[in-house]
């Protein structure tokens, strides 16, 4: 039988007939109104994610099978964070803290797009991805947290297979988001005047107050916001905006 697949990425929950999927459906013939409820029936959790999916057409029966990919680790991550961005500086400034059950979720929802070979592998992986974000699990360091599963402090837990928190968890984890988010904002707060200062030393020449700030451990996005980089300068050879 002749199929035709159509591959788009929609919000979770939120696929309509609008471009590019309802002209796409269109000529197939299959009933387009069918065919996004039960897209939006299967992406509801993901919702606020873009989601990959694949409708696949039966052209003369006129029927339909729909397969979801799932957005990235990342992604997820920051779902279960509760969180909209990443931390700029992962190393030194976290942004939102999960626990192993939150990580063991991602790890099976992610099953088959990651590389472990089994549940304690790929969930090894998930925490690297919170490394890189600045998400810390367990109430520390991500990097920390994966030695202790490495050590084998969390076989049971990831035995088991538990991904669900009790609302007190879940509370705990929203008080202490917050606290880092204002923590953060203290801290950010504080390394703009520092910047400010610097800046007003030297009299507002931009360039020499970057260095200066660099020096100070300065991150680049206050330094960008403080004191932008100063423009190219058109060369003598018609460069940048000039005549070639």
């Amino acid at each position: 039988m002749a199929t035709e697949s159509i591959d788009v990425l929609v919000e979770g929950g939120k696929a309509t007939a609008a471009p590019p999927l309802g002209p796409a459906l269109g000529p197939l013939g299959v009933n387009i109104g069918q065919v996004i409820a039960e897209i939006n029936k299967k992406t509801a959790d993901f919702k606020g994610m873009k989601v990959p999916v694949t409708v696949t057409v039966e052209r003369e029966a006129k029927t339909f099978t729909i397969k979801v990919g799932t957005p990235p680790a990342a992604q997820l991550i920051k779902k279960e964070a509760g969180v909209e961005l990443a931390s700029g500086r992962p190393e030194s400034e976290h942004v939102a803290d999960l626990r192993i059950q939150q990580v063991i979720k991602i790890a099976k929802m992610k099953e088959d797009d990651l590389l472990g070979a089994d549940t304690k592998a790929r969930v090894k992986e998930i925490v690297g991805t919170c490394n890189s974000m600045g998400v810390m699990v367990e109430g520390k360091h991500a990097r920390d947290t994966m030695r202790d599963i490495e050590a084998g402090k969390f076989d049971d837990a990831i035995k088991r297979g538990k991904t669900e928190l009790t609302a007190e968890e879940l509370k705990q984890l929203d008080e202490e988001r917050k606290h880092l988010k204002e923590e953060l904002e203290k801290k950010h707060a504080e390394e703009e005047k520092k910047a400010k200062d610097i800046l007003a030393s030297v009299g507002g020449e931009a360039q020499k107050a970057r260095k200066l700030m660099e020096d100070a451990g300065i991150s680049s996005t206050i330094m960008d916001k403080v004191a932008p980089k100063p423009k190219e300068a058109v060369d003598a050879k018609g460069g940048k905006g000039g005549k070639k």
